[in-house]
């Protein structure tokens, strides 16, 4: 793809995006606007469905505003309400030491670098990225394995691993995009690019794709 090509790309998933359900980070973001919440929104949603991460933050959010209300409840308090959740036990742990990370490393704020973001427990580079452009607006591209997945469908990277994928991407994706690029792939890849049976025949951008992989 074309820079031009790229850019008509971005705009066709941004109609899609708004047409759709919003991934549950965004939505997040949109409600409250908090980095923290986005934050936490984040770790829960690895490896699980935003449906699920959905109720789960909402249940949670209603006990939690804060960093510090995560030391008010206890391990068990906590895992019985984020349980639903993919890997709970591991999210309640990083969950609990957060408000003392936090405390102790950044003044009860949630950094916006990169590298001060993966010093926090269960954040790798994935939610790192995610929280610093959902949260604060900052140049970041998130490469989950939609975001991988598709790039390489549409035969705009040729990568092996979402981190390649990321520094492919941040070599050839025009900045302007890096902000929208998972939020916006991530919906297409839910309901149309799906893994093993794409829906071509609906896909506004088919003229685009070089569907690699696709039989």
């Amino acid at each position: 793809m074309t820079n031009k090509e790229i850019d008509r790309v971005m705009q066709l998933l941004e109609e899609h995006f708004y047409s759709v359900k919003t991934p549950i980070v965004d939505l997040i973001q949109a409600k409250t606007q908090e980095p923290f919440k986005v934050l936490v929104a984040t770790i829960l949603s690895a490896r699980t469905k935003d449906e699920t991460t959905a109720k789960v933050v909402n249940d949670l959010f209603s006990v939690v505003n804060k960093p510090e209300d995560l030391d008010k409840l206890s391990v068990d308090e906590l895992d019985k309400i984020i349980y639903q959740v993919g890997f709970h036990n591991a999210k309640t742990k990083h969950l609990k030491a957060l408000p003392t990370v936090l405390r102790e490393k950044f003044d009860n704020r949630v950094p916006s670098e990169i590298d001060d973001l993966l010093l926090l427990p269960g954040v790798g580079r994935k939610t790192a990225n995610l929280v610093r452009a959902v949260a604060f607006s900052l140049p970041a591209i998130c490469v989950d394995i939609h975001v991988h997945r598709i790039c390489n469908r549409w035969g705009y990277i040729k990568t092996d691993t979402p981190l390649q994928s990321e520094m492919e991407l941040r070599a050839k994706l025009p900045q302007k995009h890096w902000l929208k690029i998972n939020s916006y792939v991530v919906a297409f890849g839910q309901n149309l690019c799906k893994p093993r049976k794409p829906l071509c025949d609906k896909c506004t951008i088919f003229q685009y794709c070089k569907r690699m992989g696709v039989n």
